[in-house]
């Protein structure tokens, strides 16, 4: 038996289709040619957060990837192939890693409880609390709290990125690249540039650099 929620999303299609043909006859013609995206952005898989949307942006002008608290993994070959596509072959010249105020992976993370193969994935932020317990545990609002983690999580997501051979890479050959950190509030829909964002290796640590980023590694 069809499910008659399966065959509205098909019927939304359509109507979303014939609105951009009607607003653009030629959209789905330039759409299929190619697509050259300024921007790649590294968000949380909330259903609540659309990047394109939220910022006005059409089909093809946003690569994106998503996962559960927009964490950075450097074993995580998903997130890997995404992020070397987007810089050696879309040519991307921003990476943007936005996170969002109340994050439930962020919650899942501290909260203390077992919630089956996902703890594994969130360990990581678990770090990050552990790396900030002293600035974290100083705020006395449990929500404030969380939305400071949420804050950190999103800058440390920013220096792992950054620590990539696929980022430094391009950084070597000249290439005119910066890696933003961000953040979205579901309350009022707007995001907040969390002013810190990285253009080159110098920015890092010395026991980040790969040979021949930085004429000076420290040792």
């Amino acid at each position: 038996m069809e499910d008659p929620g399966l065959k509205r999303l098909f019927e939304r299609n359509r109507a979303w289709a014939k609105s951009m043909t009607d607003r653009d006859p030629d959209f789905f013609t330039r759409l299929v040619r190619q697509q050259t995206p300024d921007y790649l952005w590294v968000g949380c898989s909330d259903a609540r957060v659309p990047a394109n949307e939220l910022m006005g942006m059409a089909p093809g002008e946003l690569f994106v990837h998503r996962n559960i608290a927009n964490l950075v993994h450097n074993i995580d070959i998903n997130l890997m192939s995404v992020l070397e596509f987007a810089i050696n072959v879309l040519k991307v010249r921003h990476v943007i890693v936005c996170g969002h105020y109340g994050c439930g992976g962020v919650r899942a993370a501290i909260e203390r409880q077992e919630y089956g193969l996902i703890d594994n994935w969130l360990r990581k932020i678990k770090d990050v609390y552990a790396a900030n317990r002293e600035a974290l545990d100083s705020e006395p609002d449990p929500e404030e709290r969380l939305n400071l983690l949420c804050e950190i999580n999103v800058r440390q997501q920013v220096l792992n990125i950054c620590h990539t051979s696929i980022v430094q890479n391009a950084w070597r050959e000249g290439r005119e690249l910066a890696v933003h950190g961000w953040i979205y509030s579901l309350a009022d829909g707007l995001l907040k540039d969390l002013g810190f964002t990285i253009e080159n290796a110098q920015s890092l640590e010395p026991i980040y650099h790969l040979p021949g980023v930085t004429r000076e590694i420290g040792f």
